[in-house]
């Protein structure tokens, strides 16, 4: 809707820390308090016209499309097992009427890359994009995980399809500082990361750096931005939920930053209005998150966050729209069956 002379036991702690912070996708680390309105000074009267680059794009094995824009999703099955992705995935699609460009998934730092779901959506022509967990970044320019990191290309490269991979996505949240350190010392893990792979020859990935919204508006996130050299796709995680505003409103400092860097397309990686505003204005509020993408043409990739996480129960942390028959329709019409978001990838070795 979406921070050591080590041992082998302190490794393995490291970890296990890293396990638990990747949970915190599906809870969306949001306080669950009581929303509130967007102050009636930052109403726009429409979308913000702001990231108009129109290319070229360089992005890496996974292209943007000529026009128009990807559209996919995260969507968290009932049970997180193999078939379970597969059936939520494939019952979601049935309810639009089309299949996601990309399926997004999430993978803790010591977990293996591609999985026989992974298989099957790239079968079906989905392209797979993996947002990595990631380690403690001291950690990893000090050589503790190279082996770890190597079987991870290794792993990516027998793959062979291209994938979009997000690594340390919303690397910005303040739970994450002890484990980023500084923008400073994520860069530098972020090139030494992908410095490996490229000595493993995992070329086919296009690499997708994701902060958040909050991270722009508060002027943190620019700090962990590695340079156009490193990055394919630029990407943020977008959401109405504790605090409503239009989707153009929540990310404006972000278009602003993308804005000036041309050359790289941008991808809405997570984006969601929670349960509690409502279903008239969650209507609206997609619509309108259509029109945005749209006035903003840089914008070549969207994908919706599907999840009511179970660990915040609250309306203001559930983004799920399949349930709510008004909802899902003015996401069917504004996103899912309009022409604009039909280019699909070509995950194909």
């Amino acid at each position: 809707m979406k921070r050591i002379v080590v041992t082998g036991a302190v490794v393995a702690v490291v970890v296990a820390v890293a396990a638990a912070v990747t949970l915190t996708v599906l809870n969306r680390d949001r306080p669950d308090r009581p929303p509130t309105a967007a102050p009636s000074s930052t109403v726009e009267t429409g979308p913000p016209a702001i990231a108009t680059s129109e290319g070229p794009f360089q992005a890496g094995p996974v292209g943007p499309p000529k026009r128009g824009s990807y559209l996919g999703a995260w969507v968290r099955p009932e049970h997180l097992t193999e078939p379970g992705r597969v059936t939520a995935m494939t019952v979601w699609e049935q309810t639009l009427g089309r299949k996601m460009a990309i399926v997004n998934t999430y993978r803790r730092f010591d977990e293996n890359f591609i999985n026989d779901s992974d298989r099957q959506f790239a079968a079906r022509g989905s392209t797979l994009m993996l947002s990595w967990a990631g380690g403690d970044t001291r950690l990893v320019t000090m050589g503790r995980y190279d082996e770890l990191i190597r079987e991870r290309a290794r792993e990516l490269k027998a793959f062979g399809h291209p994938v979009l991979l997000r690594y340390r996505w919303e690397m910005d949240r303040p739970n994450l500082r002890a484990q980023m350190w500084s923008g400073e010392d994520y860069i530098a893990a972020w090139k030494y990361v992908r410095n490996i792979f490229v000595q493993e020859g995992a070329t086919n990935a296009s690499w997708v750096w994701c902060p958040t919204a909050e991270g722009f508006q508060n002027g943190s996130a620019p700090s962990f931005y590695p340079g156009d050299d490193q990055v394919d796709w630029t990407c943020v995680d977008v959401y109405a939920g504790t605090k409503y505003g239009t989707i153009g409103q929540l990310m404006r400092p972000f278009l602003e930053f993308v804005a000036k860097h041309p050359s790289k397309p941008v991808m809405i990686g997570e984006f969601g209005i929670a349960r509690s505003w409502g279903t008239g204005q969650r209507s609206a509020w997609l619509r309108d998150a259509s029109a945005t993408f749209k006035a903003n043409p840089q914008i070549r990739a969207v994908l919706y966050f599907e999840s009511d996480p179970t660990d915040n129960k609250g309306p203001t942390n559930q983004y799920m729209v399949s349930d709510d028959p008004d909802v899902l329709g003015a996401f069917r019409t504004s996103l899912a069956q309009d022409e604009y978001y039909r280019p699909m990838t070509s995950s194909r070795p």
